[in-house]
């Protein structure tokens, strides 16, 4: 057997005991790194980490830093109630804010499970109290964080594009963003019309009296808690039910704008502005950000610490590295020209199109991205098939399937639908996610891929 078939075969290794096992696949991508790097190749340690992502592994702490500390000041709350009350309380536009709302988290930095962790909860309770479609909701906050997720100071936009320059392909931020932005808000509507968000009427004032009337004596609704674990796959994030306040109750302590909130929603703002109008490297300058906020503000530093996205960074830096390895040992190569061997670009293209769907729906999309653009680059170089519009769909395709109930968002959105027959939910996330997987690799091959965009 060829050392590149070895190489691969542990790749598959890897995501299958990720996916089944519960372990991180960061963590197993390092110690495949040593084994193939060091038995196989014959590389010694510098080689092994010629291919660690050091500038994304920064990005990944100063941007999951500053937004944990925005979490732990209830920053974040406070953007989720100004939100409604940008709406004046009508029903059928809560769905909207929150797709909107989890857009923007994801856009200027938030990892897509936090931003979906964040949202989701209060999402889900608003379609109990007003008679929203859960199925409805959850795919409404799980598409919106996606729909935002690549945006140039996203965490998927960076590590996209950082692959991308590094691999020397032609890119385009703007569209790699245009693209799944669009690609989510036509999927959100489509789902909306659906699931009967044409029907929703009424404002929550008048839902807020018919729901309180509906629920005398009975429990008050329950929501998840995220506790983390050191993978983001399925099972690794545990969920559990705790009792959840009302949340279309808007108590002083939540929308009150106190200086530390001001401060954060000001670091916020900066940190686009340095990095979309000055071209400021964003992980230094999410970390900057967040040290003078800590400074200031002590206490939220010392909650906001541990809510680093510790096991999304070791995932990350742990693919890319035996990634590198692949790249050192000629593997690389060796797939790219065989998937190009097909003789059909626009079939090869198709078919990792779909095995980039199906793999994340059930494990990491960051990982599946890391491991897919790096194998195309051999028949991508050939200029048979245009770079951007491949990349930009493989991301779409990798990013959509997250609404599945064994991905990590599809999980959260799953435990934080209160008053739900969650069997039947499961259920429906299930199937969705299925048809999902089915139609948007195809979607996103014919409208990115088959014109030649790039």
């Amino acid at each position: 057997m060829s050392p590149e078939l070895i190489s691969i075969l542990v790749l598959v290794v890897v995501f299958v005991i990720a996916t089944t096992r519960s372990v991180n696949m960061g963590a197993l991508a390092f110690a495949a790194a040593f084994g193939v790097g060091g038995l196989v190749a014959g590389l010694d340690a510098d080689g092994i980490f010629a291919g660690f992502p050091g500038d994304l592994f920064v990005v990944l702490v100063g941007v999951t830093y500053l937004f944990a500390i925005a979490r732990a000041n209830g920053t974040t709350d406070w953007l989720v109630h100004a939100a409604v009350r940008l709406v004046r309380g009508r029903v059928a536009l809560i769905p909207w804010v929150m797709f909107a709302l989890t857009g923007a988290l994801t856009a200027i930095g938030a990892v897509s499970p936090a931003a979906v962790a964040i949202v989701a909860p209060i999402a889900l309770s608003f379609a109990a109290r007003y008679g929203i479609s859960p199925l409805l909701m959850g795919a409404m906050v799980v598409h919106g964080a996606q729909a935002g997720g690549f945006s140039p100071i996203s965490i998927y936009g960076s590590i996209v594009n950082g692959i991308v320059e590094r691999e020397k392909l032609p890119g385009n931020e703007v569209v790699l963003f245009l693209a799944s932005l669009a690609a989510n808000l036509v999927i959100a509507g489509v789902v909306f019309v659906v699931c009967g968000g044409l029907k929703l009427q009424g404002d929550i004032a008048a839902g807020s009296r018919a729901a309180g009337a509906a629920r005398v004596g009975a429990a008050a609704p329950r929501t998840a808690e995220l506790r983390t674990d050191p993978t983001p796959a399925p099972g690794t994030a545990e969920l559990r039910t705790a009792p959840a306040p009302a949340t279309d109750t808007l108590s002083p302590e939540t929308t009150s704008l106190t200086p530390s909130r001001t401060a954060t929603l000001a670091s916020l703002l900066a940190l686009v502005i340095a990095v979309l109008v000055f071209d400021l490297d964003a992980g230094l300058t999410a970390i900057t950000l967040a040290v003078v906020l800590s400074t200031l503000w002590p206490d939220d530093s010392r909650k906001a610490t541990g809510q680093i996205a510790w096991p999304t960074v070791l995932l990350i830096c742990g693919v890319l590295t035996y990634i590198g390895v692949l790249d050192e040992m000629g593997t690389i190569t060796w797939a790219g020209e065989g998937v190009g061997d097909i003789g059909i670009p626009l079939l090869a293209a198709v078919l990792l199109c779909y095995i980039g769907a199906l793999v994340s729906a059930f494990a990491s999309s960051v990982g599946i991205m890391g491991a897919l653009i790096p194998l195309a680059v051999p028949f991508l170089e050939r200029g048979e098939i245009g770079a951007i519009g491949m990349v930009a769909a493989l991301a779409v395709s990798a990013t959509v399937v997250d609404v599945s109930p064994f991905s990590t968002n599809g999980a959260l959105v799953l435990a934080a639908a209160p008053d739900v027959d969650r069997e039947r939910f499961f259920r429906q996330l299930m199937v969705y996610g299925g048809i999902v997987v089915a139609v948007v690799p195809a979607a996103a091959w014919l409208v990115m891929v088959v014109p030649g965009w790039g």
